[in-house]
């Protein structure tokens, strides 16, 4: 149909004529003179509309099972989120029972050192002095810290602190180069000096060249000079290698730490040294050497005719078994004997 001035005038009037018929069909009520053809008009089309629904009736169930299917995935993904969570406490849980055994085990240390100690977590490695070996602590001024403190872990010597904040100071580790500590030999009280070789282990050089040390030999701090910057006692580490001394004064013994430098997390800074040095009363027991397993042994009686018996009374041999032929070579060197008898 084109867009004539007719076409839009009859459009206008059936629009009119619908309003009037609805405005109508409200005022009747039930007897609403256009309910006939609204009857009439059901008859006809309702089994129309009925094909048109069932037609329409799968692409409905296609968009709700779409629908449906959002939601499942919504909850799916809260399902996800929720597991996530869940991990995340677990492993969160997981790292507070490391780290609780890990400060038990430095209390421990304090416990048997009388060190007092103030407990600090390691934020940050590697401050801005460099490539030394150095860690960050979360306490500072305002906790009592102060230079040239010696710190700890439940393993044995970390370090000292070399600089420090209002909450914050760093600490040198043992294993730089630039760290230095007197020791003593467990036992022994032979002295020494050891220094930080990095990833290697400590090299120690002890004041008598002719000390006798050996593989196992364990270390100790000797203190310092009004207990700055080491307290005696922290355990250091155990010898690993001895090097001969090769003409040189002193030889060179090298000791793998107890502490694991790369996995620092809880650590106590010592701000009260101990009334008296608790010698070796803070390295770690020795595990109890195994007992070597006694070797069984056999008790064998040779009885009357010569059988081989073991102790539950069961015949493991014969002496006669071997000695049969010697028997034989006897007896016959006997026998010109027993004719010389004959002769007589």
């Amino acid at each position: 149909m084109r867009d004539t001035r007719e076409s839009r005038l009859l459009l206008v009037l059936l629009i009119a004529i619908a309003f009037a018929l609805i405005t109508v069909d409200i005022r009747g009520g039930e007897g609403s003179p256009v309910d006939g053809a609204r009857q009439a008009a059901a008859t006809v089309f309702g089994p129309i509309e009925n094909g048109v629904s069932a037609a329409v009736d799968p692409v409905g169930n296609a968009i709700g099972a779409v629908r449906d299917s959002g939601n499942r995935h919504d909850r799916i993904s809260t399902l996800e989120k929720e597991n996530a969570a869940l991990k995340a406490k677990l492993g969160s849980d997981d790292r507070t029972n490391s780290r609780v055994r890990q400060l038990d085990a430095m209390l421990k240390n304090a416990g048997a050192g009388r060190f007092g100690i103030k407990g600090a977590e390691v934020i940050a490695i590697g401050a801005a002095q460099g490539f030394s070996w150095t860690i960050t602590i979360d306490a500072g001024s305002n906790d009592g810290i102060r230079r040239d403190m010696t710190v700890l872990n439940g393993e044995g010597l970390v370090g000292r602190v070399t600089t420090v904040g209002p909450s914050t100071a760093t600490v040198l580790l043992a294993n730089d180069p630039d760290f230095t500590v007197g020791t003593r030999m467990e036992k022994t009280d032979e002295l020494g000096f050891a220094t930080g070789q990095g990833s290697r282990p400590l090299s120690v050089q002890f004041l008598n060249g002719k000390a006798e040390v050996k593989a196992g030999d364990r270390l100790v701090t000797f203190g310092s000079s009004k207990d700055k910057p080491f307290v005696p006692g922290v355990p250091v580490g155990e010898v690993v290698r001895v090097d001969p001394s090769g003409g040189a004064l002193t030889r060179t013994v090298y000791v793998k730490p107890y502490v694991g430098f790369t996995k620092l997390d809880i650590v106590g800074v010592v701000v009260q040294a101990p009334r008296e040095d608790p010698r070796d009363a803070v390295l770690p027991k020795k595990p109890a050497k195994a007992k070597p397993k006694p070797t069984p042994t056999v008790t064998v009686t040779v009885q009357p005719n010569g059988d081989l018996v073991d102790g539950s009374g069961k015949v493991v041999g014969n002496v006669n078994e071997n000695g049969g032929a010697a028997g034989d070579q006897q007896g016959d060197a006997q026998q010109p004997g027993n004719a010389a008898d004959d002769q007589e």
